[in-house]
């Protein structure tokens, strides 16, 4: 794996989505590596990613109220483990599970292995939250996916915080996961 900077030479090789994040990036003047690989299926492959990179690449789930009415995006550190209840008790909702694959699709262009919160910018009607564990937002970078699982960028967290997210108008709340 080669660390590069910006988006790939040849973008033609590219699906349209993780395209238009480049698009995006570069429109915002958002500095960024990349590192392109094999999917990247497990947490195991995230780890070696991780040492190119450089940075942490968050675990991110795609998570739903129980009526499937409410989304959000849940961006952690990938060694903190999920405790639902935990969550739930500080965003005041019924019990979480994972939205669809389909629901995934649909509202934020992304397919399971891909999570990111770069597919905020897919989400015109604004119907997923975003919630961040502390811990990410203490990070100098965050390593995400560009909507695909065999690239993977390393960004500073203050450019996605204070620039990305604002420009796709959506909000974080920060919330406290921990590993009891």
């Amino acid at each position: 794996m080669e660390l590069f900077n910006g988006r790939p030479d040849n973008a033609q090789q590219r699906l349209p989505r993780e395209s238009r994040v480049y698009d995006m990036l570069d429109k915002l003047g958002i500095e960024y590596k990349r590192v392109d690989h094999e999917p990247a299926e497990t947490m195991e492959v995230c780890k070696e990613i991780d040492e190119v990179l450089g940075a942490t690449i968050c675990k991110n789930l795609f998570l739903c109220n129980r009526q499937k009415t409410v989304f959000y995006l849940l961006m952690m550190p990938a060694d903190k483990p999920f405790k639902t209840k935990k969550l739930t008790s500080q965003i005041n909702s019924a019990r979480l599970s994972f939205a669809s694959p389909d629901k995934m699709l649909e509202l934020l262009d992304i397919e399971p292995g891909a999570v990111s919160v770069m597919g905020l910018m897919n989400d015109s009607e604004k119907v997923v939250n975003l919630l961040v564990d502390e811990d990410v937002l203490g990070g100098e970078y965050v390593g995400c996916h560009p909507c695909v699982n065999t690239s993977s960028l390393k960004i500073k967290t203050s450019d996605i915080f204070e620039k990305f997210v604002p420009a796709t108008s959506h909000t974080f709340s920060t919330v406290r996961l921990t590993g009891e």
